[in-house]
Formats: C-alpha cells, structure tokens, sequence
C-alpha cells in the first residue's frame, strides 16, 4: 500500500530573494485547459474541443506587506515577476523526500492588505497572472508552458512544435 506524500516545508522565493519566515500560503496555479462542448452529427454524444490553456494564475500570502512584490506593483513587463516554489513533500510509508519546484513568471494583477488591527498578524495577499510555469520534481521537468514563446513540454513531449512550425514560428 502506498501512502500519501505529504508537504511537510516550503520556501518562496520572488526574483531570487528567498522569502523564508514571511510566505504563510501559496495557492499554486492550476492548469486547466480551454473547452467547448460540440456535437457533430455521426456522434452519439457532446464532445469537449481543447482550445488551449485557461488563464494561469497564482495566489500568495505572507505575513505582513513586502516591500519587494510592491516595488514590482504596475510593473510594465508582462513577465517581470518571477516567483519560486520550493517545496520538501515526505512520502509516508518510506520517509523519502520528493523536492517539488514550480517557476511562475508573471504581474501582479491585485494586492491586498488586509486589515489593519494593533497586535495582530496582517496578511499581505497578492494575486498574479502567469505567462510562464514550470514544475519539476527531484530536477526533472514535468511541465513547461511558456505562453509568449508557445512552448508547452509534458513530460518531455513538446506539445506544440507542429503548429509553431505551421505558423512558422
């Protein structure tokens, strides 16, 4: 039987400054991708067209504002922030460590102080939009998406080299 890996420690680091002690949460992207239901005729049923990725976002919280995400706050550059998870996941059953890595670039879409309250903890919550997401595990990419270059690499199969070639990028 296989036990669950379990996130037991995390980092954050934003433009290769390491945020230890200050990141509380990070909502990492989710990949989703773009649909729509079409029923042809000869079909017996609704099939789902992949029109590409949903929009990438991510969510991040820390405890108390950083100076450095508001310092990058209207940024004009749609990839000008970069963020990156490092994360130690611990297998349950044999005590093995998976280190998992996610790389988003991006800008900040909205930034939230929270309440402002004497004696207690603030929360700084900044929403991003993503143009780029990499995630690796023990230094193995899985996936890739690099939206402004049209680059998207599953599992080292680069989903999109035959329509960069036909447009002829």
């Amino acid at each position: 039987m296989a036990l669950p890996r379990i996130l037991k420690n995390f980092n954050v680091f934003y433009n290769g400054i390491s945020f230890a002690g200050q990141c509380t949460e990070l909502g990492l992207p989710k990949l989703s991708r773009k649909t729509d239901s079409y029923r042809p005729g000869g079909v017996n049923g609704e099939l789902e067209l992949d029109l590409g990725l949903e929009k990438l976002e991510c969510d991040h919280t820390y405890a108390g504002y950083m100076r450095d995400i508001l310092n990058d706050f209207g940024n004009g550059k749609i990839d000008g922030a970069m963020l990156r998870f490092a994360g130690a996941y611990e297998h349950e059953d044999t005590g093995e460590i998976d280190a998992v890595e996610i790389v988003v670039r991006g800008r900040h879409k909205e930034i939230d102080f929270g309440n402002a309250k004497a004696g207690d903890k603030s929360e700084f919550k900044v929403k991003s939009s993503l143009t780029y997401y990499k995630l690796s595990i023990n230094s193995s990419t899985v996936i890739e998406i690099d939206l402004l270059n049209m680059i998207e690499t599953v599992n080292g199969t680069d989903m999109l080299a035959a329509q960069r070639k036909a447009v002829g990028l």
